[in-house]
C-alpha cells in the first residue's frame, strides 16, 4: 500500500514514516497545502492521510479539491482530541475516516487497511489468481502452499495487480505506485519488475499479461489449477 501524508509536523513524519515502513506500507508526505493538492493531481495513492491545519491551504480546501476532481481514494483525517467540528467538516467534505492525535499507531494501520480493502471492494483477507494468494491483512504472498517471499518493489507491483486481479493496471499507475517523492521509477524498470515477477509465477497458473495501450492484468491462465 503507498499513502499520501499530508502533515506539517515533521518529528510526526519521520516516526510514520519509519514505522509504517517496517510494516510495508510505503509513505510519501507533503508538509504544503499547496503541495499536497498539486501531489494529488499528479500521482495516485491508495489512501490519504490528512491533517487539517496546513500552511497555505486548509486540509478541507484540499479535500473538497479532490472530491470535486471525482478522486475517491480513501481519506483519514487527523484531528485534534475531542474537536468534534472538525470531525464533522471533514466527514461533510468527504473523508472517510478520522483519527483523532495522540493515536495508536496500530489503530492507524488497521483503519488505513480496512479503508483500503473497502475501496477495492474487498470483503474476504484473501485475494487469490490460480494458485497464488495474497493476505491483505498481513500482506503475505503464498503460492499453493508455499510463502513467496518477493524484495519490496516486486512485492508492491504484484500487489497492485493482484487486487485488480482480471482489470488492466496501466503503466503510468504502476510507475507511480512504485516511485518514491525523490526517485521516480522508469517504464523501462517496471518492464524488468514484470519480467522478474513473470519468471516467478512461473507454473503457479497466474499470469501477468501485457495490454497494449491498457497496461498489464494478472489472470489465471487457460489451463490454470483449480
Amino acid at each position: 500500500m503507498h499513502i499520501l501524508l499530508i502533515e506539517d509536523h515533521l518529528q510526526l513524519v519521520q516516526t510514520l514514516t519509519q514505522s509504517l515502513g517496517v510494516l510495508g506500507i510505503q509513505v510519501s508526505a507533503c508538509a504544503d497545502g499547496v503541495l499536497a493538492d498539486t501531489t494529488l493531481r499528479q500521482h495516485a495513492f491508495d489512501a490519504v492521510v490528512l491533517d487539517l491545519a496546513l500552511p497555505r491551504m486548509h486540509g478541507i480546501e484540499i479535500l473538497r479539491r479532490l472530491r470535486q476532481r471525482g478522486d475517491k481514494v480513501p481519506v483519514l483525517v487527523l484531528t485534534a482530541s475531542g474537536d468534534t467540528y472538525d470531525r464533522v467538516q471533514g466527514l461533510n467534505a468527504g473523508a472517510d475516516d478520522y483519527l483523532a492525535k495522540p493515536f495508536d499507531l496500530a489503530e492507524l494501520e488497521a483503519r488505513l487497511r480496512a479503508l483500503h480493502r473497502r475501496s477495492i471492494g474487498a470483503v474476504d483477507s484473501v485475494l487469490g489468481v490460480a494458485t497464488l494468494a495474497f493476505n491483505t491483512v498481513s500482506r503475505r504472498f503464498t503460492l499453493g502452499t508455499h510463502h513467496l517471499d518477493l524484495p519490496p518493489r516486486e512485492h508492491d507491483l504484484l500487489e497492485a495487480l493482484i487486487v485488480h486481479a482480471g482489470r488492466p493496471v496501466s503503466k503510468l499507475v504502476l510507475t507511480q505506485r512504485l516511485s518514491s517523492c525523490d526517485a521516480a521509477l522508469s517504464n523501462e524498470a517496471l518492464e524488468i519488475y514484470v519480467h522478474r515477477l513473470r519468471r516467478r509465477l512461473d507454473g503457479s497458473g497466474a499470469e501477468i499479461h501485457t495490454l497494449r495501450g491498457l497496461g498489464y492484468v494478472l489472470e489465471a491462465a487457460d489451463d490454470a489449477p483449480a
